[in-house]
């Protein structure tokens, strides 16, 4: 497979996230139309466009220098500028953490590099990437390689600073050096701590963002790539060296990086065995050299206990050099193609059931309501327009009786009111205490009280025990809010449950509120905290260097998730009993509505006529209406039967016009 066919992937992809995007669009004009939107439902349908349209396919690739990552990066993606894209010379490879992507804004093509003196700051780089002036940019020439060529340069500068400096910003170690007898006075490090390169390449442009990471001192020295940046991104490509085989460095970068990665996303973690061109050898056959070679996958999978079908033996250099001189030989033997059917099929396919999945939830549980409203409406005008035609010369008497049942049903109407109402305030009792165990200022009071512990302390021992106590407080406030949000979920389930079978309302599914992946987020921020703190490196940098870095990253992840999931929780409260809420509502609505026609019809024999003709005409207008939303509801969850019935409608980015008069369908 060549990446042109991953190029047709990514466009297969971006294709279907535009039907999707098209559905709920649709789905949105539909609620409009039918009058019955509500502000958290907008919300919900806002988030979920803003996420479909700012996704990303991002691919991370992790190595020990001299592994031969950079050069795969240029064989995959950048071989079609005819020329070494991204610096990765034996010696002269990427120092710093790089972000390549497409910056779809007037932007254009452009380099910027933030300094390495920036890591002596509290700021985490997601927070100096909003302020520009922070960065040195390098404008780029697409169409001049080599102006290309010296502004990636760039990327690989470094300078010589004192030793102290280098301690200062956690780039000098005693373990990083452990066969140094003494301390240089000196050393060469990295002009740059991060870079993030915008570059009009057709996969970037489709919305794939790659990050290259620079080794294991980068990786143990810069909390907020593995915390935040590598376990975000959807493929991993951990790269290793057939030539050396998996080394003590190798190895600690799979335990410490990978191992975390692997166990909430193994479909997306390959392994890459490259330098499979030092093993070729003129004097053997064709059968020698590959059995030579899966003996190295069979050695290397034992080693990092994985299933050898997840190593994929490669030359990035060779398939570069094919690829450049339009090879096809060379390309295929350099082995490449399984990697790029790897990245097409795995990571595409799983990008995209997750993503479906995860609009099928939100979403999904939303159109599930608006099913059950329109077909609730749909079913009560069937049975209007039934007893209507019964009373077709039929005396006042059968009119009367029918008003007299109406009746019956505004006092259900108002019992049912009453019991929701008594419901609702339990309801909300509970949800407080779900909302109050997720509070801010307790986790802020936590965190703050930690921190002043820690820079007080005048001994290891003693800051090591403050970023403890802070894991255990935070991690103690997480369990609280597990168990009230169980007792919480249990409660609406009854509730719903309870007006279902008890009251005869439609079946709704009620909207649970998603704990579990706050939990899971949490859990492996205190996990990673703990070998933060227990660490070699720890204890070997300046206080103030450890206060940053815990707290920059470590511990600020953890309350911002603790803050997104209280934000969450208290939306989550006040909106999760709407559905039965909007149940009452219609059928008020519609017992008012059946009362007033009655009435009319009771005063006037010829109202018969004209209200039997008006109901026939509203009960097909909703049946449009609910083959409408059904159909949507079929692109929404992915049926391909139904979704490619109903993608008919869906052109491009053009979503469907409803061609039904929207104040037509509204019950007077």
């Amino acid at each position: 497979m060549s990446v042109k066919h991953f190029e047709e992937q990514l466009q297969e992809y971006d294709e279907w996230k535009s039907r999707l995007i098209c559905a709920v669009e649709d789905y949105q004009d539909w609620l409009n139309e039918f009058g019955i939107g509500r502000p958290d439902i907008d919300l919900k349908i806002m988030e979920t466009l803003n996420a479909l349209r700012n996704d990303k396919i991002t691919v991370a690739f992790v190595a020990e220098f001299s592994r031969g990552k950079t050069e795969l990066i240029n064989a995959l993606f950048f071989a079609n500028t005819g020329t070494r894209l991204l610096p990765s010379s034996p010696g002269r490879t990427t120092m710093c953490p790089t972000e390549i992507f497409y910056d779809n804004t007037d932007e254009g093509a452009y380099i910027r590099l933030l300094a390495v003196e920036t890591r002596m700051e509290e700021a985490p780089v997601s927070e100096l990437k909003k302020d520009q002036r922070r960065w040195m940019q390098i404008d780029l020439d697409p169409n001049d390689p080599a102006q290309l060529r010296e502004a990636f340069r760039e990327l690989v500068s470094v300078k010589e600073v004192l030793l102290d400096e280098a301690v200062q910003l956690g780039l000098y170690s005693e373990d990083m050096h452990p066969h140094q007898k003494e301390p240089p006075k000196t050393l060469e490090i990295p002009c740059w701590r991060h870079a993030i390169i915008s570059y009009p390449h057709p996969l970037l442009e489709k919305g794939l963002t790659i990050l290259d990471t620079p080794g294991l001192n980068a990786l143990g020295s810069e909390p907020e790539l593995t915390l935040s940046m590598l376990p975000s991104a959807q493929a991993m490509i951990f790269v290793l060296a057939a030539d050396t085989g998996v080394t003590k460095s190798d190895l600690e970068i799979w335990q410490k990086h990978i191992k975390s990665y692997r166990s909430s996303n193994e479909r997306g973690l390959a392994v890459v065995m490259n330098k499979i061109d030092t093993l070729w050898d003129d004097l053997d056959d064709a059968v020698t050299i590959d059995a030579s070679i899966r003996a190295q996958v069979t050695m290397t999978a034992r080693t990092l206990d994985i299933d050898g079908d997840a190593i994929f033996p490669l030359s990035a250099k060779q398939a570069l050099l094919g690829k450049v001189k339009n090879d096809a030989e060379l390309v295929d033997k350099s082995q490449l193609a399984a990697l790029e059917n790897y990245l097409s099929e795995s990571v595409l396919g799983e990008r995209q059931t997750i993503l479906n999945g995860l609009v099928s939830e939100d979403i999904g549980q939303l159109v599930d309501e608006s099913i059950s409203i329109v077909s609730s409406r749909v079913g009560n005008l069937s049975e209007q327009l039934e007893d209507l035609r019964k009373l077709e010369g039929e005396n006042e008497a059968q009119t009367l009786e029918l008003m007299r049942k109406t009746r019956e049903e505004q006092k259900i109407y108002q019992k049912n009111v009453e019991r929701l109402r008594a419901s609702r305030k339990v309801f909300v009792g509970q949800a407080q205490k779900l909302i109050d165990a997720l509070n801010p200022a307790t986790a802020e009071e936590i965190i703050q009280r930690s921190k002043q512990k820690m820079v007080g302390s005048w001994t290891t021992s003693g800051m090591k025990a403050a970023m403890k106590t802070v894991f255990e407080e935070l991690h103690g406030m997480l369990n609280d809010a597990v168990d009230n949000s169980e007792e919480t979920q249990r409660l609406v389930k009854a509730i719903y449950r309870t007006f279902e079978e008890e009251h005869g309302f439609e079946p709704v599914s009620p909207r649970l509120f998603a704990i579990v992946r706050y939990q899971l987020e949490l859990e492996r921020l205190f996990n990673e905290g703990e070998q933060f703190r227990q660490s070699a490196s720890t204890a070997l940098m300046g206080q103030g260097a450890v206060v940053k870095k815990l707290f920059g990253s470590i511990v600020g992840q953890a309350y911002d998730a603790l803050e997104h999931a209280h934000r969450e929780a208290t939306v989550w409260g006040g909106v999760v009993l709407n559905p039965l809420l909007q149940q009452v509502k219609e059928h008020k609505q519609q017992t008012e509505h059946r009362l007033e026609m009655l009435r009319k019809i009771s005063e006037s024999s010829g109202e018969l006529g004209e209200n039997t003709e008006k109901i026939s005409r509203q009960l097909s207008e909703f049946e449009q209406q609910q083959e409408r939303i059904l159909k949507i509801q079929a692109l929404i969850e992915g049926n391909d039967e139904s979704a490619s019935s109903a993608g008919q409608e869906v052109e491009g980015s053009e979503c469907v016009e409803s061609e039904i008069d929207p104040f037509a369908v509204r019950l007077a």
